[in-house]
């Protein structure tokens, strides 16, 4: 009987993780197909947003050439340099500001604490385009809003409120032992210090964590780009470039390239996960011994 009941027992969990597998590798196909689709388009010979197979007939490195070489309409480089250097000023300053503040409401104790974090819990529930409008015409009262500025504006648009995004960061540092920043404080050292010295260096999975979504956001913003920039194309961003090449006068012979852009967007973030990948698993291993 008990050989029967055992060889039932795993007869079902066999069906159960073929069952479940199978969702999975279904899930899989479906979030790889539109990647699989628009790396095979950026190499796709023929132009146009219209073609009658799936397969490109022919393959040409040309879509990823003319995006750095045809700047007389839609001047690529310069969109993602744009985007570049607000993307790195962004991580470094958001980042300061969600572990500050993280780190002030997980172990200081003030009045209005908890009111201050329901508010912040309010607050992120509204989307930040609703206040697009009043942004951009503060922007434009303190000359944010023509020329070079606007990359000053934009940063300030994605780093002045990125403190309210402070939950995930406050619940980690909430799991350090409190017990390590009394043994720093009774060694003389001063709340910054532990927080530089102690809290930050069993930090690293949450730091890279806010380091790839600070960066991220100017990647994948198009609202406030589009609005800040206006019509200035030496400042648009690469989101601004990617969909003016969708419009009707470019789409029959900017829709590769725009695939070839795609790619290419993502390459940096790519780059900036493997680099920092060794910094969360060294930060994971901290973090337990913590």
């Amino acid at each position: 009987m008990r050989k029967k009941e055992t060889a039932s027992v795993k007869t079902r969990r066999f069906i159960a993780n073929t069952v479940v597998h199978i969702c999975l590798a279904a899930l899989a196909i479906v979030w790889l197909f539109p990647i699989f689709w628009v790396i095979l388009t950026s190499f796709r010979g023929e132009k146009g947003s219209y073609v009658s197979s799936f397969f490109p007939k022919t393959y040409t490195l040309d879509n990823y050439k003319r995006l750095f070489t045809d700047t007389s309409i839609l001047n690529f480089p310069q969109m993602f340099m744009n985007t570049l250097i607000i993307a790195c000023f962004c991580a470094v300053i958001s980042t300061f500001f969600i572990l500050a503040t993280s780190y002030c409401l997980s172990r200081l104790r003030f009045k209005m604490r908890k009111p201050f974090m329901n508010v912040a819990m309010v607050l992120g529930l509204f989307p930040g385009f609703m206040s697009m409008v009043a942004v951009y015409y503060i922007l434009k009262a303190i000359g944010l809003s023509e020329g070079s500025m606007i990359r000053v504006a934009l940063v300030l648009v994605y780093t002045a409120g990125s403190g309210i995004g402070f939950q995930i960061s406050k619940g980690f540092f909430d799991t350090i032992p409190k017990s390590l920043d009394e043994a720093a404080f009774i060694d003389g050292a001063t709340k910054f210090q532990v927080f530089t010295k102690v809290t930050l260096p069993l930090s690293k999975p949450t730091i890279v964590y806010t380091v790839l979504t600070s960066f991220m956001a100017p990647w994948l913003d198009f609202i406030f780009a589009k609005v800040i920039c206006r019509a200035d194309a030496k400042y648009y961003t690469v989101s601004i470039g990617l969909w003016k090449m969708l419009e009707k006068e470019y789409i029959d012979s900017w829709y590769t390239c725009f695939a070839a852009g795609a790619v290419l967007v993502s390459i940096p973030i790519a780059i900036l996960f493997v680099c920092m990948q060794n910094c969360y698993v060294e930060g994971m291993a901290g973090a337990v011994k913590g």
